[in-house]
């Protein structure tokens, strides 16, 4: 009888949980369990949405019904817990059965378990258990069941969370029913979930986010709602939404996959419209890997890996869209725009897939070639699709990388797929569409698909556009949208080969229209440097331009800038481009300058042309910096024109013309003419050739100027000046323009600068003309053109102007008498210094212009006369006397009378109020006063009196000599200051210090001249001459005599004191000048005299160094100088800081050690006397024969001085001075206490606990008493409780008992001396001590602390490893001779295996520190196979089998060496199943399973090498395989020879093979294979390739074709062996031979048919291309298993993307309508 649901919730409570009985004694550990795994197997609170819906997922449901899954919730509290909300969740599955129930009663028990394969989801038979993290108490309504759980213990078996309770009320159904509405029928099973108070606000949030994608791969729910139940909308807080999913009918499958399309709809409460979103689906199903396998999926043999493509934008409600599903969404967002759906295992929380695990790496792994079928089937499942919708699906490439590395894998795959399939179209501009692979195709840039457009509107054939290999990629995907999945596929843009072979084979340059042309030339221009500089586009006929018959022609870049024969040209302005045109005709191209046409000029200049601004600019550019185009103007072209004009009188007149109408129509400016007329060449009339370039100046016609009136001929020839020819006075045509008569002549006037006097600028030459008296007119004539020049500032000093000036052409008066004179010697008289010259003619004679001669006329050239040298001011007439007397007294002595005469005239000229200030600048500067030292200017000159006198005794001045001149000379002190004689002393003057002279007898000089040298060198300009004079001699009266001023002390009272201790230093004596040279401290300082303190200390630190040197300090000078240190003190004096360190740096003071520096000794006291015994100091000598007691009284100078006062901080002193007796008695316990006391002081003055390696090494002596002796500090451990792990007697322990208690506290003072404290750092110490133990526990036990503190060896190839034999006794190894495990037992007599002997603990101490291998190593293995092949015959198959197993993991380059180099013996299978070592050079691999059956049992021993008999994931045959051919064991394929037998040709018959219906056919796919652009064979080779077929001779035998297969071994065996191969092809005589073969034969027979038949035609066809055979034969292979129906074989090209070209068709029907013929 059937039990009631109630009935079996209580058997369930009372068997399992003991309800009603005896306790259940592990009903603490199931409430902990099931808590533990409720609490901690999720990271968010809300992830029990996703295993509920799991489980609706997994439920059953019955046929019709449409598996839906409702949640609502409410406010109502239904279940009376006080919940403040509660969700229901419905779901119309069948409803809960008896073992449902007990399996929710349970931990691990999933009724799902090992059910994949059905199509069960979940796994983890806790799911449901979740729940838990948002309520206490869950509840669950099915099929008659009502019952609920809590997480509170039971108080009845104190167990939680699995045991049920029947729930009679609260709810009851109705309340339920009210909740779901009461017209609607209520679904079979109802879990109801009143909400945890914390966890309300977090469900309604998951709830309203649910992702409409959550459907996508549920094979069942169909419908998914959320909603919210309250008597208010207002209350409602979740986001409602209803979510349904429908499956197109129409199912698209392939061999192993299916395609469908599902829409995904949701509709929003909150939303008016609904969002759809339709998914390309692609389901593929791949065979689970060996190497894949888990226990949690071992009933799985197959994945099912679904992707699915959004169609439109994914549904997402504003959260993130995850990338991969386990059925349900994982929080995994990929970054691909696809996502995967696998069975996938997951992490605890769901969030993630668990990504190195091995079956999801299988799945991973198979994803990209689930991804490249799908792929290939949207891009070429559907006929007649656009290009443009295709390129929509490209977007499905994944070209955003992942976040997750293993996922960035999978996208490297799949790149590396789709770059292998022919997927991508390419632009062929025709209806057909042809793919490729992405290697195979190129991008053209946008520019150039814009002018691909104009082309092909304009009717040109598009040719050529491909290049190297590569197609054009089609234009709806050569887009900026698809940058990035072109980028991903690694296309490229393509070359510029493409370009050029399409502008040039389109012929686009001459073709298109002016506008269309331009926007060509903008995109070469944009790409030239970039792409076309280095190319063959400079080869382009590209430029337009116009030739001599005005019809347009076409230049390249490179004949444009390469070669000189034409000049491309472009005017700068558009409107004079005719007019340049016209020109250019008229000068017959002789600067080779072509213009582009007018139209395109205009249109590159134009606003109103269709170009943009930025195509007229870059085009503009381009053509000026690389094409070689010049952009020109009118002035520009006139400019190239001079250089080509050379002596062609026509071309140079007609240049002069062209310059004419350019101005007048101003195309160019004035300035811009005349620079042009300047250069231009010119008709003169003196030249042979009468063209000239070359001029300086040009003179008009002589028929109509003037200039020969006054100069006759041209006497400036010579300096270029040029005469113009009477061409340039008649008028004319010239490019169509007519110039007159008189049109010429101004232009050159102007802008040539031919001119005629007065206007004509003449060379700096001298002219005959002025050299001789010259009429008045001429004279007049010649003023005339001074003046012009003048106005217009070109009359400058030169040859021109010194002609006008010294020649003598202009009519002078002197004395009465007329003579005619230089203009720079004449003089134009004035009323105004009439008197001076009566005056000054009693000294010289002064010559003036006749004015009577020029008719007064001569007044109104005063300005001119005045520029060429006439003289006329009172200025110059003065400087004239002045000059004159001058030029006397340098031919002759001035006399007495002179100089009284000269000054006289000054004084007159004074008394006249007339400056006679030129006159003294005239004559001041000569040499005509007599002094002392000889004749003087007056400027040098002294005019003596008393005041001079202290002066002339220290210097050489150059008095005016007054007994030459007596005393009159001194009437005239006002006149002789003018000239500049000093007339008065001044002391502040530099005369007295310029000319400095000591007397020879410096004793003699007085405080006057001595105060007046100080004075000097304060006043003086040149003080450093002065200072370099004096301080060379011996001067100055010191203490010590005589003395150079660098030798002299001037001591001061304040710091004096200094300079007493030695006496040695010379002191300024005080009686010296007084007082008053304290006044001169400075001048002193600068002589060299030391005045400052830090100057006396730096002489005092040289004396005290050198007495210090010398060990000449005595005692009275150290006290002498601690006293005046005290008085500085005392005075607060600073002490220039280079002193007391210098004194303490010296070695002065008198120690019981000698002579020592301060810091080097130490003021002693009674505190140093207990380390006397033990060390040796160096105390300062207080002994009477020293320095005394009294020495103690200056202890704080002595310390200043860095003298030790204080034992505290002379610890450091011990350092040095320790001395360890060699009595081992001679440290006792007390003095090492006393000295540990001693390192405390030093240590507390230090940074660190490092003492001084010297101490080091004076302690570095036995002397510490340990457990095992005396032992120096270094080889001391110091035992406390840290070192608890190990015994005193394990290791060098300081004697606690020997030393007392009190030792441990001086921790760190025995650290600083060596001794060893932290037990952490004595493994050393410890570990030296290992090999005198012989007792395993107490070895282990050193081990142990070793390990605890990872100690490592220093040489740990020393034999540190104990095999015990027994308990004491055994024998140390070296780590060589030891491995950690051995897991095959393979190694047992090599090598000693340590975890026989040691805990997994210490074999890790093993490993790490004595790096003790853990496994044998391929060194190990080599070994154990050479023992092998030296003692053994026979092996087990377990023993090869581990061998290779480890190899084949250890596989490496030095493997192969290794092995190839040594193994010798190879193993193989006998019969009796062991494996036999045979010869390496006997073994074969077989590699031809024909061949292996052909031969095996044909020789005594096995041929072919051993593998293992059931396949092994640790050791693939692959694998294995390719070992053996690494090490050099040869291929049984590679090592046969094959001879072929004869036929007879009695049974031989003769076929036609185009007549046989498949010969056509067979031809076909050939052709299209060889078309493949990848082997890059051209139609004429691949149709001459097929001919050879057409060609045969077929020849079928009933015999059987046999072939002889021989194999020599390394014994001189030969084993032979025949087979039949059924064809066979003879290439001398084109003859085929076949088997008769009956088509309806058993399959055997013909695929054994198709292979042979296949393989002999694509060897013939492809024997100079061997790695495309077999890709051939394969293909051939396909088509005869077709009978190569003709339908099928095109089926089959279309699959393989090989496709037959139009020469090709063509060939082919050619050759068979001839064979039909």
């Amino acid at each position: 009888m059937t039990m009631s649901p109630r009935d079996h919730v209580e058997e369930i409570r009372r068997l399992k949980f003991s309800i009603g009985g005896e306790p259940n004694p592990v009903r603490e550990d199931l409430h902990h369990a099931v808590k533990n795994l409720a609490g901690e197997l999720y990271a968010k609170d809300v992830h029990f949405l996703m295993e509920i819906i799991q489980n609706a997922e997994d439920n059953e449901y019955d046929e019709g019904v449409k598996p839906s899954l409702e949640f609502i919730v409410t406010a109502k509290d239904i279940t009376d817990t006080g919940a403040e909300a509660t969700l229901l969740i419905f779901n119309n599955e069948n409803g809960f059965s008896p073992k449902n129930v007990e399996s929710i009663c349970s931990v691990g028990r999933s009724t799902k378990k090992g059910q994949r394969k059905k199509g069960y989801i979940g796994e983890k038979g806790i799911g449901f258990k979740s729940v838990f993290l948002i309520t206490a108490q869950p509840y669950i309504f099915s099929n008659g069941y009502q019952i609920r759980f809590s997480e509170e213990p039971c108080p009845e078996c104190d167990i939680g969370y699995i045991v049920p309770e029947w729930v009679e009320e609260s709810p009851t159904l109705a309340d339920i029913q009210e909740i779901y509405g009461s017209a609607l029928a209520l679904p079979t099973t109802t879990i109801i979930l009143p909400l945890k108070s914390d966890k309300v606000e977090a469900v309604k949030q998951q709830l309203s986010n649910i992702h409409p994608e959550v459907l996508l791969f549920l094979s069942k729910i169909q419908h998914l709602s959320v909603r919210e139940h309250n008597e208010g909308s207002k209350q409602n807080a979740v986001s409602a939404v209803s979510i349904s999913s429908e499956t197109e009918l129409v199912v698209r499958k392939n061999i192993a996959a299916e395609s469908f399309t599902l829409r995904l709809s949701a509709a929003e409460k909150s939303k008016s419209s609904e969002r759809e979103c339709n998914y390309y689906m692609w389901r593929q199903k791949f065979p689970v890997k060996h190497e894949n396998r888990v226990d949690r999926r071992m009933e799985v043999d197959e994945w099912l890996i679904t992707l699915a493509f959004p169609m439109e934008r994914r549904l997402n409600r504003g959260t993130t869209s995850p990338g991969i599903y386990a059925f349900l969404p994982t929080e995994m967002v990929t970054n691909f725009p696809f996502i995967i759906q696998a069975d996938f295992l997951l992490a605890s929380s769901r969030e993630t897939i668990l990504l190195d695990n091995k079956w999801n790496q299988g799945i991973l792994d198979v994803v990209p070639s689930a991804f490249a079928s799908a792929f290939d089937s949207l891009v070429k499942g559907s006929e007649d699709v656009p290009a443009s919708t295709l390129a929509s699906f490209f977007n499905f490439l994944p070209t955003q990388s992942s976040t997750y590395a293993k996922l960035n894998g999978v996208r490297d795959s799949i790149r590396n797929k789709i770059a292998e399939e022919n997927i991508i179209p390419s632009e062929s501009f025709r209806d057909q569409m042809f793919f490729h692979k992405p290697c195979e195709v190129g991008r053209i840039v946008p520019a150039f698909w814009d002018i691909l457009t104009r082309a092909r509107k304009q009717g040109m054939t598009l040719h050529n556009l491909s290049s190297n290999g590569k197609s054009a990629l089609n234009s709806a995907f050569d887009r900026d949208e698809y940058d990035e999945v072109l980028e991903f596929l690694g296309v490229t843009y393509m070359d510029s080969e493409c370009y050029i072979k399409c502008i040039q084979g389109s012929n686009m340059a001459s073709k298109f229209s002016v506008c269309d042309y331009l926007k060509l030339l903008c995109f070469v221009a944009d790409k030239w440097r970039t792409s076309f500089h280095h190319t063959n586009m400079k080869n382009v006929p590209l430029l337009r331009h116009i030739i001599q018959d005005g019809n347009i022609s076409l230049l390249s870049i490179a004949e444009a800038t390469q070669y000189s024969e034409r000049q491309i040209c472009l005017s700068y302005d558009s409107t004079h481009a005719s007019w340049l045109i016209d020109w250019n005709k008229e000068f017959r191209h002789v600067a080779n300058h072509f213009f582009m046409p007018t139209v395109t000029q205009q249109a590159l200049r134009s606003s109103a042309s269709t170009n943009t601004n930025r195509e007229r600019n870059t085009v503009s550019n381009w053509l000026n910096e690389y094409a070689g185009v010049r952009t020109v103007n009118v002035n520009d072209y006139a400019e190239k024109l001079l250089d080509s004009l050379h002596d062609d009188r026509r071309l140079v007149l007609a240049f002069a013309h062209f310059v004419h109408h350019s101005l007048s129509k101003g195309y160019i400016s004035r300035d811009e003419g005349r620079n042009l007329c300047k250069k231009m060449p010119l008709l003169v009339t003196n030249n042979s050739k009468c063209v000239t370039t070359k001029r300086s100046g040009v003179l008009l016609p002589a028929k109509v100027s003037s200039w020969v009136k006054l100069i006759g001929s041209n006497p400036w020839e010579q300096k270029g000046y040029v005469e113009l020819r009477e061409d340039y006075l008649f008028g004319g045509y010239f490019a169509g323009v007519y110039s007159s008569e008189n049109d010429i002549l101004p232009v050159l006037v102007e802008h040539v600068g031919a001119s005629d006097i007065p206007y004509l600028c003449p060379p700096d030459d001298a002219f005959p003309a002025v050299y001789s008296p010259l009429k008045k007119e001429n004279a007049f004539l010649l003023l005339n053109w001074v003046r012009n020049l003048r106005s217009r500032g070109m009359l400058t000093d030169g040859k021109f102007l010194k002609c006008i000036k010294e020649g003598a052409w202009l009519r002078t008066q002197i004395g009465g008498s007329s003579s005619y004179k230089p203009p720079s010697h004449s003089f134009l008289f004035t009323p105004d210094w009439g008197n001076l010259l009566q005056t000054g003619s009693e000294m010289v004679d002064i010559p003036l212009i006749d004015q009577g001669f020029y008719d007064n006329r001569i007044m109104d050239y005063k300005e001119e006369l005045k520029a060429i040298g006439v003289m006329s001011e009172f200025g110059e007439a003065c400087k004239y006397i002045g000059n004159r007397l001058m030029r006397l007294a340098s031919s002759t002595n001035l006399t007495q009378a002179n100089v009284f005469s000269i000054l006289s005239f000054i004084r007159f000229l004074r008394r006249r109020y007339l400056s006679p200030q030129d006159f003294i600048d005239s004559i001041k500067g000569g040499k005509w006063l007599v002094t002392c030292l000889g004749e003087r200017p007056p400027v040098e000159c002294i005019l003596y009196d008393s005041d001079w006198k202290a002066a002339a005794q220290i210097s050489n001045l150059p008095f005016i000599d007054q007994q030459y001149y007596g005393v009159g000379i001194l009437n005239f002190r006002e006149e002789l200051q003018l000239l500049g004689v000093v007339v008065s002393f001044d002391p502040l003057n530099n005369r007295v210090a310029d000319n400095l002279r000591l007397p020879s007898n410096l004793a003699s000089l007085t405080d006057e001249a001595i105060l007046l040298i100080l004075q000097c060198i304060r006043n003086s300009n040149s003080s450093d001459r002065l200072v370099s004079i004096l301080e060379s001699r011996k001067w100055l009266k010191t203490s010590c005599g005589l003395k150079f001023p660098r030798e002299c002390f001037l001591p001061d009272s304040e710091w004096g004191c200094i300079l007493k201790v030695f006496n040695c230093f010379p002191l300024l004596s005080q009686d010296f000048c007084g007082k008053a040279v304290s006044a001169y401290k400075s001048e002193l300082k600068k002589l060299g005299v030391k005045v400052d303190f830090e100057e006396a200390a730096k002489a005092f630190t040289s004396a005290f160094k050198d007495r210090a040197s010398s060990a000449s300090v005595t005692k009275e000078n150290v006290f002498t100088l601690l006293t005046c240190f005290r008085e500085l003190k005392q005075k607060s004096i600073r002490v220039p800081s280079d002193l007391p360190q210098s004194i303490r740096e010296c070695k002065w003071l008198q120690t019981h050690h000698g002579l020592k520096t301060p810091k080097e000794s130490i003021l002693f006291n009674s505190d140093w006397e207990h380390l006397r015994p033990i060390s040796w100091l160096p105390f300062i000598d207080d002994t009477e024969k020293g320095y005394g007691s009294c020495i103690s009284e200056y202890k704080d100078e002595l310390k200043t001085l860095g003298v030790t006062v204080e034992f505290e901080t002379g610890a450091k002193f011990i350092t040095t001075g320790i001395i360890i007796p060699s009595n081992l008695a001679g440290v006792p316990p007390e003095r090492l206490l006393a000295l540990l006391k001693c390192i405390r002081h030093l240590l507390e003055k230090r940074s660190d606990d490092n003492l001084t390696e010297e101490f080091h090494y004076r302690i570095n002596k036995k002397w510490l008493y340990t457990s095992l002796g005396y032992r120096s500090p270094t080889k001391c451990l110091l035992f406390g409780l840290k070192s608890s792990d190990l015994q005193r007697g394990d290791g060098p322990f300081i004697s606690q008992k020997f030393y007392g208690s009190e030792l441990t506290s001086y921790r760190k003072e025995l650290n600083a001396i060596g001794v060893t404290i932290d037990v952490s750092e004595g493994c050393q110490l410890i570990a030296g001590e290992l090999h005198s133990h012989s007792s395993f526990n107490t070895i282990t036990r050193i081990y142990n602390y070793l390990m605890k503190f990872e100690w490592k060896p220093n040489k740990v190839d020393d034999n540190w490893i104990w095999i015990p034999n027994g308990s004491d006794d055994g024998e140390w190894v070296s780590r060589q001779k030891c491995v950690l495990h051995d897991k095959d037992g393979l190694f047992g007599e090599q090598l000693n295996v340590l975890d026989k002997y040691y805990g997994k603990g210490l074999l890790s101490f093993f490993s790490s520190s004595l790096e003790v291998k853990n496994h044998p190593s391929v060194d190990d293995y080599w070994e154990l196979w050479s023992g092998w092949e030296d003692s053994r015959v026979e092996l087990t198959s377990t023993e090869c089998l581990a061998f290779w197993v480890f190899i084949s993991k250890h596989w490496s380059s030095n493997t192969q060496k290794l092995l190839s180099e040594s193994i010798t013996k190879l193993p193989v299978c006998a019969d009796s199943g062991t494996v036999l070592l045979i010869d390496k050079d006997n073994v074969f691999i077989p590699d031809d399973l024909l061949l292996k059956h052909l031969f095996e049992g044909s020789s005594a021993d096995p041929l072919f090498v051993w593998y293992p008999r059931r396949s092994s994931s640790s050791l693939p045959w692959t694998k294995l395989h390719g070992i053996y051919s690494d090490i050099g064991i040869q291929s049984i394929s590679a090592s046969v020879h094959k001879k072929e037998h004869l036929l007879s040709n009695e049974l031989l018959m003769e076929i036609n093979p185009t007549e046989l219906p498949i010969w056509k056919e067979l031809i076909r796919l050939i052709l299209a294979f060889l078309a493949d652009p990848s082997l890059e064979i051209d139609a004429s080779k691949r149709q001459q390739t097929t001919k050879a077929l057409l060609d045969l001779k077929l020849f079928e035998t009933k015999d059987p074709i046999l072939v002889n297969y021989s194999l020599e071994l390394s014994s001189g065996e030969t084993v032979e062996r025949n087979a039949s191969r059924k064809i066979r092809w003879d290439r001398e005589t084109s003859i085929l031979f076949t088997q008769c073969m009956d088509r309806s034969s058993k399959h055997k027979d013909n695929i054994e048919f198709a292979t042979y038949f296949s393989q002999v035609v694509a060897e013939g066809l492809l024997w100079d291309n061997e790695e495309r055979i077999e890709e051939l034969s394969e293909l051939i292979k396909l088509g005869w298993l077709l009978e190569f129906e003709e339908e099928a074989i095109g089926f089959l090209m279309k699959s393989k993307n090989l496709q037959l070209f139009m020469e090709d068709e063509e060939f082919l029907q050619s050759a068979f309508s001839q064979k039909s013929l």
